[in-house]
């Protein structure tokens, strides 16, 4: 081989040399930015829940999304599941324990198989008011329930609500508990629900909540006990044409996180998510109560003839339900039962 052969080859391993330098440090660099991009993606928090999103629940939860996204700089990025696209009050107590979603929400029946003091709120004529309903979720009694999901997996973040329950029907005014009886009215499953109706004189009649519209239109059913907040939403005043308002049960919603989930966020991201939380606590609490007047007053313009009890009447209706009380007082405890009375009291 020439001199200047050899000159040569010697300049081509020397590039070629450089070449694979620049190629392994630029890897490095292109590793070290794909490990930096992966650390910086948003923590995701999958949140479902049953109701429509103009519903005070549903826009109580968009502004939950709001404050996490905005709070965390972005760190944080909220999945919202409405209208039931993930699945009935069960699959979402399931994708809870399970991890599959981050955050849900439940009525408080379904929440019975955890512990039987959530059956408190099946009770009927039990809460004279919100401000005492406030009382029994926010204090010791509403967070000793949750504290009991714990154990599967599932951290309560506390309770927003749906309202207290009236009588819609399409079949004739209802001003007093005897123009009440033989109807067919849609019930939820729960037992005491069902007892509640009978204990009054209606025919309870369970109907899934996806076909309860359909059941209204076609006279499946003669009406439907349920909030107003609920009925408005879902335009139940279209196939109803009487109100009465009873406020027989109320219903209140434990908003739930996934226990392993929420433990592994930094301290910072969980006040983020707490504190967001208690926010949209009040602010779709005060979206249920403020809405009533105008519901009713809406229900009007459409036709609905609105019936109020008396108190006395209201009463006749407390005590035909008593009943309840010895039935579910086993389940539920005699002596919370009392605990609550005196809390309401207060």
């Amino acid at each position: 081989m020439s001199k200047i052969t050899k000159m040569f080859s010697l300049m081509l391993i020397l590039v070629f040399g450089v070449f694979s330098l620049v190629g392994c440090t630029s890897g490095g660099k292109e590793q070290a930015g794909g490990d930096k991009a992966k650390e910086s993606e948003p923590v995701v928090i999958k949140l479902a829940h049953e109701n429509v999103p103009k519903h005070p629940m549903g826009q109580a939860f968009i502004k939950f999304k709001e404050l996490v996204e905005s709070r965390s700089n972005g760190a944080i990025k909220v999945d919202l599941y409405d209208s039931g696209k993930f699945g009935n009050a069960r699959e979402i107590v399931e994708g809870l324990q399970t991890g599959q979603i981050q955050m849900g929400s439940s009525s408080t029946p379904n929440l019975a198989p955890f512990s039987k003091d959530f059956l408190i709120y099946d009770l009927p004529f039990l809460f004279p008011d919100y401000e005492s309903t406030d009382k029994v979720t926010d204090g010791p009694i509403g967070k000793k329930a949750a504290a009991a999901l714990e154990s599967s997996n599932i951290k309560g973040l506390g309770y927003i609500e749906i309202g207290f329950r009236h009588i819609f029907n399409n079949a004739k005014p209802v001003n007093t508990m005897a123009d009440l009886k033989g109807l067919k009215i849609r019930s939820t499953a729960s037992k005491a629900h069902i007892a509640t109706l009978k204990g009054l004189g209606a025919n309870p009649t369970p109907v899934a909540w996806g076909e309860v519209y359909t059941a209204l239109q076609q006279k499946t059913v003669d009406g439907i006990d349920i909030d107003l907040n609920l009925a408005w939403f879902n335009n139940f005043q279209e196939v109803n044409k009487n109100l009465t308002l009873v406020n027989s049960i109320y219903s209140p919603h434990l908003v739930m996180i996934n226990k392993a989930f929420f433990e592994k966020l930094t301290p910072e991201n969980q006040k983020i998510v707490t504190e967001a939380f208690e926010e949209i606590k009040v602010y779709e609490r005060k979206l249920i109560r403020d809405n009533e007047k105008m519901i009713i007053g809406k229900m009007k313009e459409a036709g609905v003839n609105v019936v109020e009890l008396t108190p006395e009447e209201r009463q006749k209706w407390a005590d035909a339900t008593a009943g309840v009380y010895d039935e579910f007082g086993g389940d539920i405890g005699k002596d919370l039962i009392e605990q609550v009375r005196e809390t309401v009291k207060k």
